[in-house]
């Protein structure tokens, strides 16, 4: 209790150091650079690196540091820091460190292991204060990185042991320094939500959010759990554009809205900020890999095992990531994974320049985007964005439903539809019926109702509501549905038909 007094302390006086920026920096335009270790391991200590990495307009790079939970204390990268920290300072880049567990089951195997990992950040944090920022953990929700996903019945459990790796790291950050931002999960946009699927047992984006905030509430804690909410978006297929996004409840960059939404159902009202309160969105990774010119193929080895995109697709998407970015005050940062291509064709051609130091196309479009971006969002149109109180997306077709009706009297039907995966409770009521009683609809023991239903909607499928097949005395109806968002079902939608009539 004394430690946790210690920290709100701590944190208060830093929020009112702070206060008279906050306007400024509520506004400020998402900064951009590089996720790459490239500079971290040259022998120049990332001279050359980091000079180019400016050049793009880039002042920002994320560096990856793995912890060993056999030797929980020992910075395996040491000598590789100490040496390349300095040369980033002098070459104007911010150095964000990016720290996660070396294997999958690092935290979950062992009893103190997060407190472990909490400990080696603060050592990390005291050891280079220059250093203000920190990602901690790297896409939880795929088992790449963290299992188990699942228990063996099918429960998910990855959310609700990562929170408590975030609330220690969290803590033990803020207390060797307020200041620190802490930047959580580096959640994957990915996610297939199938617990005893044959392999990548994974969890959706959407649904981990969910699962991270009930743990949070269940938890009892009242300090944040982060600063910022990294992500990893990713395109379904390195040729889709940044246009094709994914489907809920995946996400990718033109999907962040679903992503606000998830935050605001897992964390609202709680004492961990959502976007509108506040929290900041940092894009920590995207990138598309690109095909390797003919005349360039020698600076490579291995077989390509990915349907790469083309060069100019590449600097395309690119260039409009970074308008994208520019155009919402949630983003914080962007930051492209690869500066140059890694040699090796099973890995991630994704670099603006290829791996023989020759510039992509999108080395000059990712210049010309970022020096745009500085000046902010082209035409002034921020995004905006505003939590939604009821089911995403939601609609009825009913006209086709009650002209059938008129016409049969025994088929009784309509089409119902939503962005987001939702239940429902539909019903017929006598036109007569007031209004108020059938926007109260709730349950199918629904007071005045003829005729009722229940069911499920996929995100985005269109499925047919239908009643039972019996008469109805002549007379004027109407359909009603509510809709329930599956993650959240204190959101609800209900609609409600024109009056039919029954001959």
């Amino acid at each position: 209790m004394e430690k946790r007094v210690s920290i709100q302390r701590r944190l208060l006086l830093a929020a009112v150091a702070t206060l008279a920026l906050g306007a400024v920096s509520s506004a400020q335009a998402a900064r951009f650079g590089f996720a790459d270790d490239a500079g971290k391991y040259a022998e120049d200590g990332g001279a050359a690196y980091f000079s180019d990495l400016r050049s793009t307009g880039g002042t920002e790079n994320r560096i990856t540091i793995l912890w060993d939970p056999d030797r929980p204390l020992a910075v395996l990268d040491q000598g590789f820091l100490d040496r390349s920290l300095p040369v980033a300072a002098a070459k104007g880049i911010r150095v964000v460190l990016h720290v996660y567990p070396l294997g999958p089951t690092a935290i979950t195997t062992k009893p103190d292991a997060a407190a472990d990992f909490a400990a080696f950040l603060a050592k990390l944090a005291k050891a280079y204060p220059q250093v203000r920022e920190y990602v901690v953990g790297n896409e939880p929700n795929q088992p790449r990185f963290w299992r188990p996903q699942y228990s063996p019945a099918g429960r998910a459990l990855a959310a609700s042991a990562y929170v408590d790796l975030l609330a220690k790291s969290y803590d033990a950050l803020k207390d060797v320094d307020p200041a620190i931002r802490v930047i959580g999960l580096g959640l994957s946009g990915r996610g297939n939500d199938i617990p005893f699927a044959t392999s990548n047992a994974s969890t959706s984006p959407v649904r981990f959010l969910r699962d991270l905030g009930a743990a949070y509430r269940a938890s009892g804690r009242t300090l944040p759990l982060m600063d910022e909410l990294g992500l990893h978006l990713y395109p379904r297929s390195d040729r889709d554009s940044v246009a094709a996004g994914d489907r809920w409840p995946r996400a990718g960059l033109v999907n962040l809205a679903r992503i606000k939404q998830s935050l605001w159902d897992g964390f609202a009202g709680t004492g961990q900020s959502t976007v509108e309160g506040g929290l900041k969105l940092r894009v920590d990774e995207i990138g598309w890999q690109a095909t390797v010119p003919a005349g360039r193929r020698d600076a490579y080895h291995g077989r390509e095992t990915a349907a790469a995109t083309s060069e100019s697709a590449q600097a395309a998407n690119y260039a409009k990531v970074i308008a994208m970015a520019a155009c919402d005050r949630s983003i914080s940062a962007l930051y492209l994974l690869h500066l140059r291509d890694d040699p090796d064709l099973e890995r991630y051609q994704s670099g603006i320049r290829r791996a023989d130091g020759s510039p992509r196309p999108a080395y000059a479009a990712v210049r010309t985007a970022v020096a745009k971006a500085k000046k902010g969002c082209a035409g002034g149109r921020y995004v905006g964005w505003k939590h939604a109180n009821g089911v995403l997306g939601a609609k009825a077709r009913f006209g086709l439903g009650a002209r059938l009706a008129s016409r049969l009297r025994s088929s009784w039907s309509f089409n119902v539809t939503a962005a987001e995966e939702s239940s429902y409770v539909a019903a017929v009521f006598p036109a007569a019926t007031p209004r108020a009683t059938v926007r109260r609809l709730a349950s199918k023991q629904s007071v005045g109702a003829v005729m009722t239903t229940i069911g499920r909607v996929r995100a985005d499928y269109n499925p047919r509501v239908r009643f039972p097949r019996r008469s109805l005395r002549p007379g004027r109806y109407v359909y009603a549905v509510r809709l329930r968002a599956s993650m959240n079902p204190r959101r609800s939608s209900v609609l409600v038909s024109g009056a039919f009539l029954v001959r």
